[in-house]
């Protein structure tokens, strides 16, 4: 099986003290490498301002993971415990490799498209305008301003 990439962000209540960020993070990590996932990074982005209320909470602390998996039922185990921790008030899991897959696939249609398409000879360029003066009226021949 294809080894697959997550993100993973959740928050927390904005009274959560840091040890306890960093317990759950540790958790999250232990979790991942019991079922053959690994954590490539853990970003603290702090205490943010969220656009709606959530769990009657204007704001909260915002922690992002960037995960490798092979087996679909990690997310499944991540998500239960973060569902299941008081301090987490919301999660989100993206699965980030079907979205590379893809602009690949485009990628290589349109430079298929391109090879089979001729490309069209681009003419000579314009001769350059004569050196004499611009064309158009002489000084003498315009209108005065009016004012």
């Amino acid at each position: 099986m294809a080894e697959r990439l997550y993100d993973l962000i959740f928050i927390c209540m904005p009274t959560t003290p840091e040890e306890e960020i960093a317990k759950i993070v540790s958790t999250l990590e232990q979790t991942a490498s019991e079922h053959g996932g690994k954590v490539e990074k853990v970003e603290k982005w702090g205490t943010r301002k969220m656009a709606y209320r959530v769990a009657k909470q204007r704001e909260g602390v915002y922690v992002y993971l960037a995960l490798h998996s092979t087996e679909g039922g990690l997310i499944k185990e991540l998500e239960r415990r973060l569902k299941v921790t008081d301090a987490v008030i919301k999660y989100m899991t993206v699965r980030l490799d079907e979205e590379i897959k893809r602009q690949q696939k485009l990628v290589s249609h349109r430079e298929h498209r391109a090879r089979r398409r001729p490309r069209k000879q681009t003419a000579a360029p314009p001769a350059a305008p004569p050196a004499g003066p611009a064309p158009g009226p002489a000084p003498e021949q315009q209108a005065p301003p009016t004012s």
